[in-house]
């Protein structure tokens, strides 16, 4: 056989065939893995740098998850027709993987790693997101890699209140629950979720039951890694000498925790920074070719005394106690000319969120492998340098900034009402002024108060909260203690960042983001406990005191939208010749029309006595004339038997010289002229659809006018057309 390392394992997941198979493709890797799960296919491949990365103070793993089209028979549209930057699920899905499997590498590896998922082939009913992590695990764990894996992921759905692994396409468009869950043989290692106001016991069983299926995949691998996984690669500890580490802690130790003891962020950083330069002038020649050490040495440092603080003596670093809030501060209306905006502050993370409301094309297409094609609800997450006082130049939104607005839109998704309901696209930007933990569930609760603010009507206001973790020294299994409300420094040095974001009726987003293996199912309880009760007093004692419902008004500067439905077939007679018709619609009301495939018409402006007026105008043109009606109309021809009056942009009937006026009319031009308003009633069609009206009906009938004359009032009888001439022989 030509490829003699090939080999093929097949399992089960959810009721469809999962495969794995090395050594046909990408052979200099440091492993390779296709992972082929129904008909999609996707090809991942790890390799690792064989010497550390000089001068950082991190571990450099890349992670991309690669979108290619071709997985669904589809052409790019850009200009050169080939896939150009990830696409936002492509971003998120990448982070996905990512938090899992950074946490089981060393603290101490400095070499470089990169992880390349790509999807060749896409079933719709078999995830590629799910996947990519399962053959991304297998790949790093046959590696020759350090690595305290494998992991797998499943996606769990709510389908009519029945759990479900890995949901097909159908029951995913009826599932109120979309999870990730990843896990060890052991731990939950990821939660990342979206919810149609899920209560915390189904969470919790949804999570369980993702973490029981995973634990199945993990034992898979591991017989995979046993037949045929290499012996992992030694490598050069980044940790710094423990003698010298305990010389510097003992040096500075007093003054770091005098430095700490403080609720502002700026009074810490100041009285670090002498503290540092003692340090340096110190010890520096003890790291001649590497004095960064130092500062890594300093982190350890502020980390012990931080985790000690919180698991030794229920201390935090702004003198809260272990489940109180930071001094909260919530506010409305802060910008002029904008639809709709909310301030919201906890402690020193403050943000801005600004709503804006547009029309059904301002909807945001999606080029992606999945059928979601558009999105009409977007949020957007801005982390500008000045929020932690830094002097970084803006470079666009980076992966933590896409995933932050994901989460925050995925957090109110659920109670943005229905097209049907509120028919706009809606776009919120959150702008982080300051950061000092916990931005994102900042920008959840900033977002809820634009969008009540712009008189959207949201189905319930949504709020969020992060829960932090210490383990003691035993692990995740020893002693643990968890933290509402973490800041900055508690995120820095702790094991967990855990958001829920929801209603009071139930949950509508998690992420979860880990620096230890994973947790068990009593840490996970007593987070969704303590986020529960805290995302209710922030409703209830701060956000709903300042603005309580959706305003019933918009904002002056919103558009106002208007909608009707109309046949689908009557679609080109609104658009016209060349768009004549809709251009002109347009133009005489200074409104904006869309009109979707099945005959659903969104009319927007400024005035919305002018978006009536069209809507009447397009109700008229894709409505047959009714024999009995009266239209208003404008005379657009004169011939010496009648003048033409258009009742609707594109539909015209005659008035007979004889119905013009209610006495005797020598010349039409003696009644009307061309541009005339005047009021007909339309008193029959032919069968050619030919229209007859009347201008002498309608005076006799809305204004009470008595008639000089009587004439026959029957409209015209259809024409007869050549063909039906009787043939002479």
């Amino acid at each position: 056989m030509f490829f003699k390392n090939f080999k093929v394992w097949e399992t089960e997941l959810a009721g469809r065939k999962l495969t794995l198979e090395t050594g046909k493709m990408a052979g200099l890797a440091n492993a390779s893995i296709m992972a082929r799960y129904g008909e999609t296919e996707v090809l991942c491949n790890v390799t690792a740098s064989a010497k550390p990365r000089e001068g950082i103070d991190f571990f450099p793993l890349s992670v991309d998850y690669e979108e290619k089209l071709y997985s669904v028979g589809r052409i790019p549209g850009s200009f050169q027709r080939r896939e150009a930057r990830p696409s936002e699920k492509a971003i998120l899905t990448s982070r996905c993987i990512d938090r899992p499997i950074r946490p089981l590498f060393p603290k101490d590896l400095r070499n470089d790693c990169s992880v390349v998922a790509t999807v060749m082939s896409v079933d719709p009913d078999c995830s590629p997101e799910v996947t990519a992590m399962i053959g991304v695990s297998a790949a790093i764990a046959i590696s020759d890699i350090p690595w305290d894996g494998p992991i797998s992921g499943v996606n769990v759905g709510l389908v009519d209140g029945e759990i479900v692994i890995n949901p097909t396409l159908e029951q995913r468009e009826k599932s109120d629950l979309v999870l990730t869950v990843a896990s060890t043989a052991d731990l939950v290692a990821m939660i990342e979720a979206g919810a149609n106001e899920i209560d915390d016991e189904t969470m919790f069983n949804a999570i369980m039951a993702g973490h029981e299926e995973n634990k199945k995949i993990v034992q898979f691998i591991n017989g995979i890694v046993d037949e045929v996984g290499k012996e992992k690669f030694e490598y050069e500890s980044s940790n710094p000498d423990p003698e010298i580490m305990d010389e510097i802690e003992a040096f500075c130790i007093e003054d770091v925790k005098k430095a700490l003891d403080t609720d502002d962020k700026n009074v810490r950083d100041e009285r670090l920074l002498p503290i540092y330069e003692a340090v340096h002038e110190k010890f520096d020649e003890r790291f001649e070719e590497n004095p960064e050490k130092i500062d890594e040495i300093m982190y350890l440092v502020q980390k012990h005394i931080v985790r000690a603080w919180l698991k030794d003596e229920h201390k935090r670093v702004d003198g809260r106690g272990i489940d109180d809030i930071r001094p909260l501060n919530a506010e409305v209306d802060l910008l002029a000319r904008v639809h709709g905006s909310g301030l919201f502050t906890r402690g020193q993370t403050q943000v801005l969120s600004v709503a804006t409301l547009g029309g059904i094309r301002d909807a945001q297409a999606l080029d992606g492998l999945d059928e979601q094609t558009e999105k009409r609800y977007i949020h957007h997450y801005n982390f500008p340098s000045y929020s932690v006082g830094e002097t970084r130049p803006s470079r666009g939104p980076g992966r933590r900034e896409i995933g932050h607005g994901a989460l925050a839109e995925k957090a109110l998704l659920p109670v943005i009402p229905s097209i049907e309901e509120f028919p706009y696209s809606i776009r919120v930007v959150s702008e982080v002024l300051s950061s000092n933990g916990s931005t994102s569930q900042g920008s959840v609760c900033g977002s809820t108060l634009s969008l009540m603010a712009a008189g959207v009507p949201i189905k319930a206001p949504v709020a969020g909260i992060s829960c932090g973790l210490i383990t003691g020294d035993e692990g995740v299994y020893g002693d643990f203690m968890t933290m509402v409300d973490i800041q900055g420094l508690e995120d820095f040095y702790g094991d967990m960042d855990f958001k829920v974001a929801g209603t009071k009726k139930g949950i509508t987003a998690i992420q979860m983001d880990l620096k230890v293996h994973g947790l068990t199912p009593e840490i996970i309880k007593e987070a969704f406990a303590k986020t529960h009760k805290a995302r209710n007093y922030i409703l209830d004692e701060i956000m709903l005191p300042v603005i309580s419902e959706p305003r019933a008004e918009l904002s002056k500067w919103a558009p106002k939208m208007k909608t009707v439905a109309i046949n689908p077939e009557k679609i080109g007679d609104v658009i016209g010749k060349s768009g004549k018709v809709i251009q002109q619609i347009q133009a005489d009301y200074d409104v904006k029309v869309e009109i979707e495939e099945d005959g659903n018409v969104f009319v927007s402006g400024q005035d919305a006595d002018k978006c009536d007026a069209a809507i009447e105008i397009i109700r008229l043109i894709a409505s047959d004339p009714e024999i009995g009606a009266f239209y208003n109309g404008v005379v657009t021809r004169l011939m010496n038997f009648g003048a033409f009056v258009e009742i609707a942009p594109g539909k015209e009937g005659l008035v007979h010289i004889s119905r013009l006026d209610v006495k005797r009319t020598e010349k039409v031009e003696d009644v009307v002229n061309v541009g005339d308003s005047v009021i007909v009633k339309c008193i029959g069609i032919t069968d050619e659809g030919k229209i007859d009206l009347s201008r002498r009906d309608a005076l006799i009938e809305l204004e009470g006018m008595t008639p000089e004359n009587e004439i026959d009032d029957a409209p015209r009888k259809p024409r007869r057309s050549n063909h039906h001439r009787p043939r002479k022989d």
